[in-house]
């Protein structure tokens, strides 16, 4: 007589690990941002633009691409075509010609031509004020309607670049697997007063002292607040902005 077959062993249940959190506490995070908003009150990005209508283009067109590059491409495409109405006149395959010295022209010339298109026809040829109006047209992801939402329309929006995503998990600031959830736990703690300001800051933290090869610690700010376990500098170098008073004001 044939053995009864074994009933199959209980499946176990996944465990859910926990989100990574912050190694920073509130007061590490305070002081952290208020030493960006002394070295710099107002920080600007660093796109070309003359509107609202060209910032979007620059932002779309930044996409795997340099500012810098952007950069030198624009200025004539926008003394051409500084309007949606301009741009949709100056057509797909003009764009296409003033844009060739940027990564992935063909198809970001086809999403401007687009985007024209359709805030012409959609929006009076005006560029909407809402996340999911933006991200409806051609070439717009998050990272850029955040962008556009931030600088044209003064909205604490949080636009996760490359720059950000690695200093959020280079630091353990905060650690994420994509994006999204780096944007959603900047958000959840950075300070209200700095939140419209941050993603500048850390962008140009990012791009030019806490560099993705060689970071220039011993440039850095916020080094004595840094949990990099590979930092190479324990001294803050501070701007002269940041004085004596505002370190007081940070252990009390």
């Amino acid at each position: 007589m044939p053995a009864a077959p074994k009933s199959p062993a209980p499946s176990k249940k996944p465990t859910k690990k926990k989100p990574a959190r912050s190694l920073y506490s509130k007061a590490e995070i305070e002081a952290l941002f208020r030493r960006f908003a002394t070295a710099e009150p107002e920080p600007k990005g660093e796109l070309y633009a003359v509107n609202t209508f060209t910032l979007l283009v620059a932002v779309v067109l930044s996409a795997q691409a340099t500012d810098a590059g952007v950069n030198k491409a624009t200025p004539e495409l926008f003394r051409l075509a500084d309007t949606p109405e301009k741009m949709v006149a100056l057509g797909e395959d003009r764009i296409r010609d003033l844009i060739k010295t940027i990564g992935l022209f063909k198809t970001k010339a086809k999403n401007v031509f687009l985007l024209s298109k359709m805030l012409v026809e959609e929006h009076g040829g005006v560029v909407p004020d809402t996340r999911e109006a933006l991200q409806a047209l051609p070439g717009v992801g998050r990272k850029t309607a955040n962008v556009v939402l931030n600088i044209a329309f003064g909205q604490p929006t949080i636009a996760v670049d490359t720059h950000i995503f690695r200093l959020a998990n280079r630091l353990g600031l905060a650690p994420g697997k994509t994006p999204e959830e780096v944007e959603a736990r900047l958000a959840a703690l950075i300070p209200e007063p700095y939140v419209r300001h941050s993603h500048h800051w850390l962008i140009l933290h990012g791009r030019y002292v806490c560099k993705a090869r060689k970071p220039e610690c011993e440039r850095c700010l916020i080094s004595d607040l840094c949990k990099w376990p590979e930092k190479t500098a324990n001294a803050p170098a501070m701007p002269v902005a940041f004085g004596a008073a505002a370190v007081k004001g940070e252990a009390e």
